[in-house]
């Protein structure tokens, strides 16, 4: 009758870790905490573009997904991305291409540091091997390594800070002279980072805002090896099943945006 007992309780086992879920959500004084877990999900990732803006609500039930959240920046006027976005290992988004980048006299000069923001890949290595990365843009794939899926945000938040290495921040004399996407303001952030084989996102809302170097200390805390920003501030967003609608300042519905990340 024991060892009856002990083989059902083992099965249960068994059972319970094959079918853990690999999507692990908590939330603490105004910040949700994703955790990726496990080797499969890595291959149910997948960063998506859509031709005309929309909220992501509206991406999480076209894709049908587990988790969505923002992702790149894009240019509201235009509705181009700002971001590089390869889907299914073809780039659907190339800042490149974007007049209000190509026009701007001042964001012309600073191109080469615009094009080479921080992004996350996802890439396959190692005959069906999945895994991840933060680096550059122009940050070359390794050899027997194919990219599948990436999305550009920044600036790296951790372990450095790169604010002015990737034109969030322009100082002169010492003196900051321009700032963009209120790296140094205190507001919501979307933050994706790597913890060993795992992928973290932090979803930190209006009821807790930061500025960056906040947020590089908060993920020291945590323990992160590397941590970079998506989008931001009102774009801050998050779907989780039909159990979590996360959206930032605003009437409720979410603004409208250009890129995301799906877990199906």
């Amino acid at each position: 009758m024991k060892k009856i007992f002990f083989l059902i309780l083992s099965i249960l086992l068994v059972s319970n870790t094959a079918f853990a879920d690999p999507i692990e959500v908590s939330y603490n004084d105004g910040i949700y905490h994703i955790v990726l877990k496990g080797e499969k999900i890595k291959k149910r990732i997948k960063f998506v573009s859509s031709e005309s803006l929309i909220t992501n609500k509206e991406a999480h039930q076209r894709a049908k997904a587990k988790l969505t959240i923002n992702a790149g920046y894009f240019d509201p006027e235009n509705q181009k991305s700002m971001s590089y976005i390869v889907t299914d290992r073809v780039t659907m988004e190339d800042p490149q291409f974007n007049e209000s980048i190509l026009y701007n006299p001042v964001l012309r000069k600073n191109m080469d540091k615009i094009l080479n923001r921080t992004e996350f890949r996802v890439l396959e290595c190692d005959r069906g091997k999945y895994h991840y990365e933060i680096v550059p843009h122009k940050s070359s794939v390794d050899f027997g390594c194919a990219l599948i899926t990436s999305a550009q945000g920044g600036p790296l938040v951790y372990p450095q800070l790169r604010l002015e290495e990737e034109f969030f921040v322009v100082k002169k004399d010492g003196e900051i002279i321009r700032e963009s996407c209120s790296v140094l303001h205190k507001t919501a952030r979307t933050i994706i980072g790597l913890k060993g084989d795992e992928a973290h996102i932090l979803i930190i809302t209006d009821k807790h805002p930061m500025d960056l170097y906040e947020v590089h200390d908060y993920v020291k805390n945590l323990g992160w090896d590397r941590a970079m920003a998506f989008d931001g501030g009102s774009s801050t967003s998050m779907n989780y099943l039909n159990k979590y609608n996360i959206t930032s300042i605003g009437d409720g519905a979410g603004r409208s945006l250009k890129s995301f990340m799906i877990v199906r």
